[in-house]
């Protein structure tokens, strides 16, 4: 029976426990050995690498974060490193490898992979959704859905106290969570690190708001822009003449019960994952979902580009 290894680098998301528990049923369904290798390249790197069996993954689907825990590891850039994980996984009859993370996780793998006759499939794993070559990477809906319950919740008490609330998203220099959680949240100010700002062009528009009777204001930015979200909520005090406070919703964002959607996409990821891994057309590549299908692409073409927001998304900006 062939082996065959799941693994989560990188930052973790709701959406793993679902895609490790589907990786060892389809692994069985499939004929082969499912293994589950636990704090990432670190634990192959110690071999805490174990045989899976349907009890391993029972009642998982519903958890966030990873039952397999997650670690970033910097021995694993030491060949030497990278040369004992590669014993473990002799040891185990394992040449077959799922990564679930992003595309940093990725780079590592394909040059563990190049070394070493590997394969692997990565499976795009991050809610700041910033992987080139996919529309949607595992976790975002998830995350997408605790940022619109907190500003649901918080836009009670901002209408309630006639505040300004500066709400604050995850994403690094990424602005998708922050855009898409202000067009669906009605948000009067979406302020991302790929758009410039110039926060003198609000200032008459909002005065003029509060003066025909608007009570509040809802701002939704992104970790990654030029100024503090403490800066902004001052600017709504000392600028528009409006009390304001600061919420950063920080690793809420990571954590939660997978949504239906991300439970879905968990599913279809990790069928293809292994389907390419046996027909070996999508060995040592990574599957990305663009226009409602799949395809596999290697990791160069996602490393060497830049990731952008789409020309459409950023469009819709100028209306928020």
């Amino acid at each position: 029976m062939n082996s065959i290894a799941i693994l989560c680098s990188g930052g973790d998301v709701s959406g793993m426990n679902p895609a490790i528990k589907h990786f060892v049923e389809y692994a069985l369904a499939k004929d082969l050995k499912p293994y589950l290798i636990y704090d990432g390249y670190d634990g192959l790197i110690d071999g805490d690498i174990h045989e899976a069996y349907f009890s391993s993954v029972s009642g998982i689907i519903n958890r966030g974060g990873t039952i397999l825990r997650s670690k970033r590891s910097s021995r694993f850039l030491d060949p030497s490193y990278r040369a004992k994980a590669k014993a473990n996984l002799a040891k185990l009859g394992i040449d077959k490898l799922v990564v679930l993370g992003g595309d940093g996780s990725f780079r590592g793998m394909s040059a563990f992979c190049a070394e070493h006759n590997i394969s692997f499939c990565g499976v795009p794993s991050t809610i700041d959704n910033d992987i080139v070559g996919t529309e949607y990477s595992l976790g975002v809906d998830t995350a997408l859905n605790v940022i619109r319950s907190a500003i649901d919740n918080i836009r009670d008490t901002a209408s309630s106290f006639s505040r300004a609330f500066v709400i604050e998203t995850m994403g690094r220099d990424c602005g998708y969570l922050a855009l898409i959680s202000a067009l669906t949240s009605g948000a009067e100010l979406c302020l991302i690190p790929e758009v410039e700002y110039d926060l003198i062009h609000y200032k008459q528009k909002f005065a003029q708001e509060l003066k025909n009777g608007r009570r509040y204001f809802i701002a939704v930015v992104s970790e990654g822009i030029k100024d503090s979200s403490q800066s902004i909520a001052k600017w709504f005090e000392d600028e528009v003449g409006i009390e304001a406070r600061v919420t950063t919703l920080g690793h809420t964002q990571r954590g939660g019960s997978p949504t239906t959607y991300d439970r879905l996409m968990a599913y279809r990821f990790v069928t293809h994952a292994i389907d390419a891994l046996l027909s070996k057309d999508g060995a040592n590549s990574v599957i990305c979902y663009n226009s409602g299908g799949f395809n596999y692409k290697d990791i160069e073409t996602i490393a060497k580009s830049k990731f952008e927001l789409s020309s459409e998304l950023l469009g819709y900006l100028r209306y928020v």
